[in-house]
């Protein structure tokens, strides 16, 4: 195993969903023609406003949303391509954390049923107490006590929901783990909990892990790089402390100078202003951030940039930067 050994790639996705406004049908490219690499081992956070079609990126890597057009290889697999049962071997190895804890569990079933599921479903386990044996053992990893085992999700808090469901994922052990807003349903101090765990599981177990949100802070604490989407757009890409040191896309300028500070002299500037996206009803020309960038030129107006690569392997989408 090589040291940046690519686990995902995924090439050119596009996605485009169809709504209706005033009697009339409108195509909104929610995903535009996206592509970057996961590397096995590594955390690699996608962050941007909401809407910007980063849950649709992880929705559509495991077929819950079907893509247009594009490649998503799951080492060297197009996962998009993929027959019935072979897709179905293929969610053994791609696992999905989702944003509402409760929702992602069936009331019905026991917190060690749910656990045990996917493993039930591929007949993973040898017997009965093996099964049991690996559902306490994948609770205790996430700092639960095996006896939740016994409970049912209404028993349970948000905070252990969410455990409960990090502990799905990893049983079976995947190879890839989509996880989609976690903690943003969560309290802070609860926030915190979380995400030192996915920490530790990462450095104990070595997961490569696709980290979806929203929140700059929380993306900065976990990812080893940082992809940033707008209007379905991924207009830069570079290592964590890279990207937040020094931003080169002015969107990305904008959402650090959005986070809050107590040192506010150190908050980023340059005249940009915050405003909102444009209506995605509507249908744009060039780059979609060129209405509310500083330096924004005619080319920009009517040229869409692609990402290109700079020094030290950062990624821009950005005439100017």
């Amino acid at each position: 195993m090589t040291k940046h050994e690519t686990i995902l790639e995924l090439h050119n996705l596009r996605k485009t969903f169809t709504a209706r406004r005033a009697g009339k049908s409108y195509e909104i490219k929610a995903v535009n023609d996206v592509s970057f690499d996961v590397r096995r081992g590594e955390v690699l956070g996608i962050v941007g406003e909401t809407g910007c079609g980063k849950t649709t990126i992880g929705r559509t890597i495991i077929r819950l949303t079907g893509a247009d057009s594009g490649e998503a290889l799951l080492n060297g697999s197009d996962i998009f391509t993929e027959n019935r049962r072979r897709m179905r071997d293929m969610r053994l190895k791609v696992r999905m954390v989702f944003q509402d804890p409760y929702a992602s569990l069936n009331p019905r079933r026991s917190i060690g049923d749910s656990v045990a599921e996917t493993g039930d479903i591929h007949g993973v386990f040898k017997n009965r107490q093996e099964r049991a044996d690996l559902v306490a053992q994948t609770l205790t990893q996430v700092g639960l006590n095996p006896s939740f085992a016994e409970r049912f999700p209404h028993q349970l808090s948000g905070g252990q929901r969410q455990r409960v469901g990090i502990a799905r994922a990893l049983l079976p052990t995947p190879e890839l783990i989509i996880a989609d807003e976690p903690v943003s349903a969560l309290d802070v101090s609860v926030q915190a909990q979380v995400l030192n765990l996915l920490t530790d599981l990462k450095e104990e177990m070595g997961l490569t892990m696709l980290f979806i949100s929203h929140d700059l802070g929380v993306v900065a604490q976990i990812s080893d790089r940082v992809a940033v989407m707008y209007m379905g757009n991924l207009v830069e890409m570079a290592d964590g402390d890279g990207l937040f040191a020094d931003p080169r896309h002015p969107y990305t300028q904008l959402l650090i100078a959005s986070v809050p500070r107590l040192d506010a002299t150190k908050r980023i500037s340059g005249g940009i202003e915050k405003g909102e996206p444009p209506s995605r009803f509507t249908q744009l020309q060039g780059c979609p951030f060129h209405d509310r960038c500083p330096i924004a030129t005619d080319l920009c107006r009517v040229e869409r940039p692609l990402l290109r690569e700079l020094e030290g392997g950062r990624k821009v989408a950005c005439h100017n930067a």
